[in-house]
């Protein structure tokens, strides 16, 4: 007489039971996040004012400049960070996308960033802008 044997559950079987519990617990703490969390605005942020100054001895640095204006009606703070990026063009060499992290405040904030006498900005943009607490 053979006794039945007992076997173990595949592979496959506790892979899916795992991932199952892995994504209901999941669900569950953003569900909790959500509920707890105070909710988020972010500021209208516009660029305005865009200037590049002469070339300034000895370096022959140019300094790119410009006003940024913060429309932070929906935050319950007059301040917080962004970015800033852009697309550099050098005349003997490949073009480069970097990010400059700067600070809004209302009404506005000048921003400034350094470039070569060989380099120029071909385009910028707002890149991401930090959340702020809502105002009530």
């Amino acid at each position: 007489m053979s006794s039945p044997s007992i076997t173990s559950p595949s592979p496959t079987v506790a892979y899916r039971s795992c991932l199952a519990a892995l994504l209901a617990g999941s669900l569950g703490l953003i569900g909790a996040t959500q509920a707890n969390g105070q909710p988020t605005c972010k500021p209208t942020l516009a660029v305005r004012d865009v200037a590049f100054s002469p070339m300034r001895p000895p370096t022959l640095e140019r300094r790119w400049t410009a006003t940024v204006v913060a429309d932070a009606s929906r935050c319950a703070t007059a301040t917080g960070q962004f970015e800033i990026g852009f697309s550099r063009l050098k005349e003997n060499g490949m073009e480069v996308e970097f990010r400059e992290t700067f600070t809004w405040s209302t009404p506005s904030a000048s921003v400034g960033v350094d470039f070569w006498a060989d380099e120029a900005v071909e385009s910028y943009w707002i890149n991401s802008v930090q959340a702020c607490p809502c105002a009530r």
